[in-house]
């Protein structure tokens, strides 16, 4: 009887377990994401020999404008190397409804940004993250990104089977 209780307390232990995230941090902003504004994350140091997945995160309510959102990341390593990527991530169906997950209107928006990244350089890494929305035919921004109310980076530790 002893061991069956302690079976399922272990049972219980590992599935309740979260989903490996190891960092995770957030900006919170006041449903307006200004152009200039650059969101800058420091990452805590992290074991050089495992391996991660790093996913951007973002919160739109429904006064978000635009079927898409172009991001401008940038990773950057300890020694001064920095990775810069141009995204595009999908925010809405063709019908206008939101791909996001939440009830009501806010939706959270849960995107791969890198796969299977080591952090191999002794030091501290920073993500920075900042909107290249523009509307069609225009070459300038747009200057007040209205609808986005959080954006944010989490990390979670790639498990080998």
């Amino acid at each position: 009887m002893r061991n069956s209780i302690a079976f399922i307390a272990l049972l219980f232990l590992i599935f309740s377990c979260d989903t490996g995230i190891i960092a995770s941090k957030t900006k919170t902003f006041p449903g307006i994401w200004n152009k200039d504004e650059v969101v800058n994350f420091e990452v805590p140091q992290l074991d050089s020999l495992r391996k991660y997945n790093v996913f951007l995160h973002v919160r739109n309510s429904n006064e978000y404008k635009f079927n898409n959102l172009f991001l401008i990341v940038s990773m950057n390593f300890p020694h001064g190397m920095t990775v810069t990527d141009t995204l595009e991530y999908r925010m809405a169906n063709p019908d206008g409804s939101w791909l996001g997950e939440g009830i009501g209107s806010i939706k959270e928006n849960k995107f791969w940004y890198k796969e299977d990244v080591s952090f191999f350089e002794e030091g501290i890494y920073s993500i920075s993250i900042e909107q290249a929305v523009r509307n069609n035919g225009e070459v300038d921004g747009v200057t007040n990104l209205e609808g986005v109310t959080d954006v944010g980076f989490s990390i979670e530790e790639v498990f080998q089977q």
